[in-house]
């Protein structure tokens, strides 16, 4: 007799960063059935297409299910099934064999998108390899906003939808199609009931402009010109709080006397938002006690990251809203293990001056290698040869800016290595492909080192194939052939236990409570200031000399020059049915979204003769892709709006799946990068478009 369903709690992983409480249904093994849990502490029930489909990854025909070798040339698809042990030693005797040649610095590892432990597992791996390269995505998603804010507040300020504000800002955040950060969109929703206000920024008509007081539909690659303009406009109009201007920031005078030729006149030109909506804007934010902004992924996507963000924190800073209940706060860790001794920084205390980025002045706190330099590393040595790579969690073919190099890259290591659940364009060119568990087969702690304060239970909620095995196992066992052993335990889950010694539990402890939070200590710099070294927020960077970097946030210039050649805009946006390259082989999410679709305005399709469905291709200098049209009114006349991380799973394994047709990232480039983080323009960039 077949067993009942039995419901088990956790928390979702490998769809955005995995806030979401979800209640799983188990039977025989499989999972049957997956909602959101209404005790959830981000998501209170919610739940999104991705989540709720993400069990019929397990029993995918396509899953990968045993270790793979490389049995023809490079990229040509031809394998050969292998043992685990076969497979573990493979890849560590390549490794130590580049290290014992080139230096342990010869060898980078690389992850995604952090889901989970794993991607600290892997910098543990690193550290403890003597290798200070982790090529990580941090140039174009957190990083910026989160050191920016370290260096300008001395924290990451988080956006606080936990208590109640008066108005909310999402700039650049389609909090109902993309989880941000792990910023579920059931806590905004629950505050627009609530009678709090909205306002919109963003160049397209997102769903949450149908609820919105307003919608500032900027020119892509401008919101450092908006942020600045919303300065001038609170501080000509003395609306700013002048008790926590005087007494907690630096360098006030200097901004204002900056922000002086920004004006919304000048910057309606720029940014395509008239001047008096710029004026309405500007001031509902500062009248609004306390005021949110949520600030999303796209404003991270192009060289003018830095002051984008510089401008924003001077904004929640000079309306009184930093640090706040209903703001944007100073997240507070749980009482956990510390970033730093679960990593065994200690072990590489060289790392800083010894990574790529180091050559290349990068920001101080950004601690993984740019995409962009890993390359750079790999095929012309600079600053020294990289040879090995070891990837995990991540797809550089379709999500590294400027695909035809990352393509030229890993096919010039001199070995490659890296585990997933589905073989994918950039697996298709390893020598070596291990297959890894699901989120829902193992044991996890998910939010960690991520800066929200809080961390969340991911137990276990089916077994595994027998062959797949935890992104941490393989880690661990790696570790013990290429690093001490006596530094890795003999079960990889020892380290959870360890990570929640200082609170006081055990990992099974810890998941009958399903998340641990910080305390919430408003206005916490009251007590001490702020971490920085004026103690106060600094408007003016006290250490832009020293590290060479702006002591003001400004904007110099649109992204890309303006090409008659390309006369549209393009940019991009994040499907809710896939996430980044992943997901296009479930069938039912598939069929939510079964092609690539670019958004035109009707306007500019029937100027250029396309109609709805058509095959188009688009064009920018660096290449051309094929999507389909999408009609759409939500855009402005000169923008159109390519998809993003589309390969096709059901293609030739021997193009790699197509990889070339469709990706967003065959029109990027890494000639111009932004200083600070070596981000690459993503978006903004002038292109053409015909009906093929």
């Amino acid at each position: 007799m077949s067993e009942e369903i039995i419901w088990k709690k956790t928390h979702c992983a490998r769809m955005d960063h995995g806030g979401c409480a979800l209640l799983v249904g188990v039977k025989d093994n499989r999972i049957v059935s997956i909602k959101g849990d209404p005790d959830g502490f981000l998501n209170q029930g919610y739940i999104c297409p991705k989540g709720a489909l993400s069990g019929e990854r397990l029993n995918h025909p396509s899953r990968l299910r045993r270790p793979l070798r490389r049995a023809g040339a490079r990229g040509e698809g031809k394998w050969q099934p292998i043992s685990w042990e076969e497979a573990l030693g493979t890849i560590a005797e390549n490794l130590r064999a580049i290290r014992e040649k080139h230096g342990a610095r010869a060898v980078a590892f690389g992850v995604g998108m952090p889901k989970g432990l794993d991607h600290f597992f892997q910098i543990r791996l690193a550290n403890l390899f003597g290798s200070p390269n982790v090529v990580a995505s941090q140039d174009v998603c957190h990083a910026p906003r989160e050191i920016t804010g370290i260096h300008t507040c001395g924290f990451y300020p988080v956006v606080d939808l936990h208590h109640k504000s008066a108005l909310v800002v999402l700039w650049g955040s389609n909090i109902t199609s993309t989880n941000e950060e792990g910023e579920i969109n059931s806590l905004l929703m629950r505050q627009l009931k609530e009678g709090t206000d909205l306002i919109v920024i963003d160049p397209r008509r997102i769903d949450l402009v149908s609820k919105a007081k307003m919608w500032l539909r900027l020119r892509p690659g401008t919101d450092a010109a908006l942020a600045l303009a919303f300065l001038n406009v609170i501080i000509e109009e003395g609306l700013y709080d002048r008790e926590f201007v005087e007494k907690w920031t630096h360098g006030f005078p200097d901004l204002a006397r900056h922000v002086r030729d920004y004006t919304p006149e000048k910057m309606a030109g720029v940014t395509w938002v008239p001047a008096d909506d710029i004026r309405r804007a500007a001031r509902a934010y500062a009248a609004a006690k306390p005021a949110a902004l949520q600030w999303g992924n796209p404003i991270e996507h192009n060289i003018h990251t830095f002051d984008a963000t510089r401008a924003l924190i001077c904004l929640m800073a000079v309306t009184g809203n930093l640090d706040v209940p209903g703001g944007n706060v100073e997240a507070r860790d749980p009482k956990i293990m510390g970033l730093g001794p679960f990593v065994r920084a200690d072990l590489i205390p060289e790392k800083r001056k010894e990574m790529i980025s180091a050559y290349h002045g990068i920001i101080p706190r950004l601690m993984t290698v740019s995409p962009a330099y890993f390359r750079k590393a790999v095929l012309e040595g600079v600053p020294y040869p990289v040879r090995g790579f070891y990837a995990m969690c991540s797809n550089p073919m379709l999500s590294y800016a400027d695909s035809e190099l990352t393509y030229k890259a890993l096919t010039s290591l001199d070995f490659f290595a890296i585990s997933d659940v589905f073989m994918t364009p950039s697996a298709a060119l390893a020598d070596i492909v291990l297959p890894a568990a699901t989120s829902f087969e193992y044991d996890d702690i998910g939010h960690y080192g991520i800066g929200h304060g809080y961390i969340l239970a991911r137990p276990q909620v089916v077994e595994p194939p027998e062959e797949c095995w935890p992104d941490p196992k393989i880690i661990n066992e790696l570790g013990k052939l290429m690093t001490p052993p006596e530094l890795w335990h003999d079960d990889w889950r020892r380290f959870l236990d360890d990570l929640l010694a200082p609170a006081g539990l055990t990992y099974g402890e810890f998941c009958q409570r399903g998340y641990l939070k910080g305390p919430d200590i408003p206005r916490g710099y009251e007590a001490k200031g702020f971490k920085t070294p004026t103690t106060k927020v600094e408007l003016v960077l006290s250490v832009a000399e020293k590290f060479r970097l702006k002591p003001l946030p400004s904007f110099d210039g649109f992204p890309e020059a303006e090409d008659d050649s390309y006369p549209l805009l393009l940019t991009s946006a994040k499907s809710r049915y896939y996430l980044h390259s992943s997901y296009r082989w479930i069938e039912r999410l598939r069929k939510l979204r079964p092609e690539p679709l670019v958004e035109i305005h009707p306007e500019t399709a029937k100027g250029l003769g396309i109609s709805e469905g058509d095959e188009v291709l688009i064009e920018t200098p660096r290449g051309g892709i094929i999507q389909k049209a999408r009609l759409c009114e939500g855009i402005d006349p000169r923008v159109v709006c390519a998809a993003h991380g589309w390969w096709f799973p059901e293609g030739d394994p021997a193009t790699q799946y197509e990889w070339r047709r469709s990706n967003f990232n065959m029109l990027t480039s890494v000639e111009r990068l932004g200083k600070e983080y070596a981000t690459p323009n993503l978006k903004a960039l002038p292109c053409r478009i015909r009906k093929l």
